[in-house]
């Protein structure tokens, strides 16, 4: 069976750089023991030498014919399973037969940013999540307060993880090469410390502080938000939001919503 193409509508871009994919399998460091997730295997790269480590693997891919494709390649091995369907709809606790499971992924941009939020709100049953995104995102998702790239995504998923940017992927390590470099992180969810409804508070907070980034939170929070609780939560009133720390953001929700 030959490979399939590269879909446009999907987002796909298959590694093919051997090194990349060594230096990737070093950085899961995947054991036996392990119960991987893998979104997107494409046509295997990194599907073949997970299964070597011996470790059970589910893949998720909603290309029918790459399915097909992995499953006729690699179909014999009893520790893999092949899961047809949308990532964005699965509910991983259905996969979860033990310990919590390790999520694998080189993801499409289009889908990056729901898919880890969606899977933070998972993340009783996974232990780490080590994904291939675009450079942006990772400067997105790691970034720390000041930056300019601090925002809305940083502060929903450090302030439930741990976000350790790995290495850069040129476009020359894809059939077909992408536009943009890549980069490798390394997600480890940690305790959550507010409520459903703390959590709730704190996406609103967060939404309508980075909706104008360049306002002092004086004249965003400071519109539907006791002035005196922002003070006391850390928050000063003539700050932009990419001044505020992590901590302070949580600190809001958990006064909001009585944690």
């Amino acid at each position: 069976m030959s490979p399939p193409r590269a879909r446009k509508r999907f987002g796909q871009h298959f590694l093919i750089d051997p090194h990349v994919i060594d230096e990737i399998m070093a950085l899961i460091c995947a054991r036996k023991h392990d119960h991987l997730v893998e979104i997107g295997p494409g046509r295997g790269a990194l599907t073949a030498p997970l299964l070597a480590s011996g470790a059970r693997l589910s893949v998720i891919e909603i290309d029918r014919d790459l399915a097909a494709f992995i499953i006729a390649r690699l179909g014999c091995n009893p520790n893999l399973e092949v899961h047809l369907a949308n990532v964005l709809d699965v509910d991983f606790a259905t996969l979860n037969e033990g310990a919590p499971m390790r999520v694998i992924g080189n993801l499409p941009y289009n889908i990056s940013t729901p898919l880890i939020l969606n899977l933070i709100d998972q993340a009783a049953c996974i232990r780490d999540m080590t994904f291939m995104l675009q450079k942006e995102v990772v400067d997105r998702l790691a970034a720390s307060p000041g930056s300019k790239d601090y925002g809305r995504l940083s502060v929903m998923v450090k302030s439930r993880a741990r976000v350790e940017p790995s290495f850069d992927v040129l476009p020359a390590a894809f059939d077909p090469p992408p536009r943009v470099t890549s980069k490798l992180v390394r997600i480890t969810p940690q305790q959550d410390s507010l409520s459903h409804e703390g959590r709730r508070e704190l996406e609103s907070c967060v939404r309508i502080a980075f909706a104008q980034r360049r306002k002092i939170l004086k004249n965003t929070l400071g519109k539907c938000i006791s002035h005196d609780l922002l003070i006391h939560c850390g928050i000063a009133l003539e700050r932009r939001p990419e001044e505020i720390n992590v901590d302070a953001y949580v600190h809001l929700a958990r006064s909001l919503s009585g944690d």
